[in-house]
């Protein structure tokens, strides 16, 4: 993998995190998120 494909990959890494560490809990459960969940489900987009 390339620098720059790396890069890009932490970048919507951290963007994913972000978002969904602002979110209330109250809106993650409406979206079936668990707290606990976030950085999984971060890196699961960054797999993708």
């Amino acid at each position: 993998m390339n620098v720059a494909r790396s890069f890009n990959n932490w970048r919507k890494y951290r963007q994913t995190v972000t978002e969904l560490g602002r979110m209330s809990s109250r809106e993650l459960q409406d979206l079936g998120i668990d707290r606990a969940d976030i950085h999984s489900l971060a890196r699961q987009s960054v797999a993708r």
